[in-house]
Parts: structure tokens; C-alpha cells; sequence
């Protein structure tokens, strides 16, 4: 006789554990609670039993082989009841790819994966019986592929960034696709506890329903500000930000977007502060005699007011910054200045998703002495991780109005929102407008 040790969040779960492996009627020695249920961990039983020396146990530590071992078990006794001969040696993955095939065959279909004794009378329909048990494999074949992915993550135990972390194996997989998007690590263990209090036990057997789950609860924690321009007047829109993150590119998608593409063609109007670049300058009012826009220049504060008196008549009225660095706390000032005018203005500060999530919360510290309303993200085509736009929209409590895609005025701009961004987070940036 030779003991084995099993062990499950129940008794019945290491039970079955047991009679997967050895049989129906294996010999219980000893059974005890090694960890009992609460609210963040899961009970944990352990049974020992007792087996004839001839059975040949499984290795402990092979998980695969073992998920093969119990398939084929279950593949013996499906083979008696329907009289199917399956060969011995076809390994996990070949058996599920050729049920596969066999579920997508017709009846009269000359595949024959399985070596089925075909009678030489004309095939007939199959009947209640054999539907049931075509549809208990198609089950089973479903039930592989979530076990296919248990046994990639069966290291999942070693593979945890601290001894700490209380993640279920089950779980390994969002946690992977998340934690490679670039959340940051205390951030992401938070979703993780968050994800596991709240998700019902019923979902969580299921890779499909997880990530869903999870993906839902990413996008409640992204804020995004609808584009409501009903009855749109006087609307003075100002944009802030670093060098280089592509503010005057922006400001002319939105004067595009606001003056030609929406259904109500608004009368908008160009302020622009950036007199220290000539090519600034220069690109905007290339911009704005193409759209055929007015557009001022302010030297200091006192001539913005003026400027903008001047485009009273405008629905729009968007004024350009020149970009300087987020420690240049003079510029900063005299910003601050331009913000806090006589008249009610939006500040919208541009950042690039390029940007490190470090570089972002300091970009974000020294221009918030504006009073910043929302944030416009840039150059997401050039970015394949957004964790750090997750992580400072989280820190900061502040609605995304704008993504802007590419280079292109004035599509490649998108009203901000929490599902295309969960998208981007968890799949990759994706350009709807080059989508077939």
C-alpha cells in the first residue's frame, strides 16, 4: 500500500481530486482542516488515502500531465458508452483539436478522426442520444481550454512579485495582461483585492467572465468628460502644457472639429500667447487660413482680454500657449496670470501618453496651479502601454475630454471615452478611423 495527500478548499473537492486519479473507492486515512475559510483567503482541506504499490502515482509536481492523465480518463468511459476506440497515444491538445473537428463535420463527412466502425447502410440522423453526447464533448472540449490555461499559469505560485500578494491562480492571467500594460504595482494589487471582493464566486471558474468583470471595473475608475456643445456660447478653451506634446496641432483639430465637422457649424476664433516661436505662429495661422478662422496674438494679460473682446461674435474662441518646461516656475506665473482673467476660461492641460507615469504626476503638480478642468492625452499612436495614464487619471480625479490619435486634422482626434481607453489599456492601441 503507498499514501498520497490531496488537498482542496473542501473536503469534497480533494475527494474528487482523489477519485479523478485512483478510482472510485480509494482508502481514507486521515482527513484535517489545514486552513479555514475567510474573508480574503479560501479554506484548505487535505485528505490522505491509501493505494495498491502497483498504481503509479502522478508526479506532484506535473500539472499538465496529470490534466492528461484525468482527460483521458474521462475519454475511456465516453468510448465505452459509445462505442468510440480512441488511440492511446494522441496527446492533450491534438484530442481537443480533433473533437473540434469532429463537432464541425456532417454526418456523412469522411472524416473519420476517431477510426468510428461505419455500417454500410446509409448513415442515418443521430439521434436524441448521440446529439446529448456530442454536446457533453463540445462541453468538455470548452472546459480544456480554461485547463489549457491553468496549466500555462501552474507556476503562477513562484512567478508572484512578492510573497505578500493574494492572487488566486485563477486570476493570473488579467493579472499578466495587466500588470504589462504598466499599471503601477501598488495600484494594480488594489484592483486585484478590489476585483476579488466584489467579483460573485459563479465567475470566476471562467476566464471569459473574469477579464470582463475586471475590464468593467477598470473602466468605472476612468473619468471621461462628454462633449455637450447644445446651445454652445461663449466658450473660451485654453490649452496648457509641456513642450513638444502637440498642443497647436490639438487646438486645430478642435477648431476643425468645432467649425466643420459637427452638425452645428460653430463661428470659432484663434488666440495665440506663443509669441517666442516664429514656426508656432506660423503653423497655427497656416491653420487658420485654411479653415478660414480669426485669430489675435497677446503679448501679456492685458492684451488677451482685448483679443478676445475683439472674437466676441465667436461660439469658440481657442487660445494656444507656448510650451515650456514644468520647472520653469516664472512661465508658470505668468500663465497663471493669462488663466485668471475677467473672463471664465477651460483649462486643458496636453500631455503625451509617451510620458513616464513619474514625468506625468510632475507635469501635472507644477501646471495645476492653473485650475486645470480636464486633460487632453496626445500621441497615443505612439505609445503600446497606457498603465500610466490609468495610474495618474486615478491619482489626480480629473476627466480625460480628448484623445488625439495621429497627425491627421482634424480626424485623428476622439471625444474621450472609458471604453476605447480600457481597450487601448488591455489590447493595444487601435486607430478606429484605419479600421476595416
Amino acid at each position: 500500500m503507498k499514501t498520497y495527500t490531496y488537498t482542496g478548499e473542501t473536503l469534497e473537492e480533494a475527494t474528487r481530486k482523489a477519485k479523478s486519479v485512483h478510482g472510485d473507492e480509494p482508502l481514507v486515512l486521515k482527513t484535517r482542516e489545514l486552513r479555514k475559510k475567510t474573508l480574503t483567503e479560501k479554506g484548505l482541506y487535505e485528505l490522505v488515502i491509501a493505494v495498491q504499490d502497483e498504481e503509479k502515482p502522478l508526479p506532484q509536481n506535473s500539472v499538465k500531465k496529470r490534466l492528461e492523465e484525468i482527460s483521458q480518463k474521462n475519454y475511456e468511459q465516453k468510448k465505452q458508452e459509445s462505442k468510440i476506440t480512441l488511440e492511446s497515444d494522441i496527446d492533450f491538445s491534438e484530442r481537443a483539436k480533433q473533437i473540434t473537428e469532429l463537432l464541425s463535420s456532417s454526418p456523412s463527412s469522411p472524416k473519420n478522426p476517431y477510426n468510428i466502425p461505419t455500417p454500410p447502410q446509409t448513415p442515418k440522423k443521430p439521434t436524441l442520444q448521440e446529439s446529448e453526447e456530442l454536446k457533453a464533448i463540445k462541453k468538455e472540449v470548452e472546459q480544456m481550454s480554461d485547463r489549457l490555461k491553468l496549466v500555462q499559469n501552474m507556476l503562477w505560485e513562484e512567478k508572484k512579485p512578492s510573497p505578500n500578494t493574494k492572487i488566486p491562480q485563477e486570476f493570473a492571467e488579467i493579472y499578466n495582461l495587466a500588470k504589462s500594460s504598466g499599471i503601477d504595482h501598488d495600484r494594480l494589487e488594489a484592483l486585484m483585492d478590489l476585483s476579488l471582493e466584489l467579483m460573485p464566486l459563479s465567475m470566476r471558474s471562467n476566464s471569459v467572465t473574469i477579464k470582463r468583470y475586471f475590464r468593467e471595473v477598470l473602466r468605472k475608475m476612468v473619468i471621461c468628460k462628454a462633449e455637450r456643445l447644445e446651445g454652445a456660447k461663449k466658450n473660451i478653451v485654453m490649452l496648457v502644457g509641456p513642450t513638444g506634446v502637440g498642443k497647436t496641432t490639438t487646438l486645430a483639430k478642435l477648431a476643425a472639429r468645432y467649425s466643420l465637422m459637427l452638425d452645428m457649424r460653430y463661428r470659432v476664433g484663434v488666440i495665440t500667447l506663443d509669441s517666442y516661436k516664429i514656426a508656432a505662429m506660423e503653423q497655427l495661422m497656416t491653420y487658420a487660413r485654411m479653415m478660414k478662422l480669426p485669430i489675435e496674438r497677446a503679448d501679456d494679460p492685458k492684451d488677451l482680454s482685448t483679443a478676445i473682446d475683439r472674437l466676441g461674435y465667436c461660439d469658440f474662441i481657442l487660445i494656444d500657449t507656448a510650451g515650456h518646461s514644468q520647472y520653469d516656475s516664472q512661465k508658470l506665473e505668468l500663465l497663471k496670470k493669462y488663466a485668471n482673467s475677467d473672463y471664465s476660461i477651460s483649462v486643458h492641460l496636453v500631455l503625451s501618453a509617451s510620458t513616464k507615469y513619474e514625468d506625468l504626476k510632475e507635469i501635472y503638480r507644477s501646471f495645476s496651479a492653473v485650475e486645470i478642468d480636464s486633460i487632453i492625452f496626445s500621441k497615443l499612436d505612439e505609445s503600446r502601454s497606457f498603465g500610466n495614464i490609468f495610474s495618474l487619471v486615478c491619482d489626480i480625479k480629473k476627466p480625460i475630454s480628448y484623445f488625439s490619435i495621429g497627425q491627421v486634422v482634424p480626424s485623428d482626434l476622439l471625444v474621450a471615452s472609458n471604453d476605447y481607453f480600457v481597450d487601448c489599456l488591455l489590447d493595444g492601441f487601435k486607430n478606429p478611423n484605419k479600421e476595416e
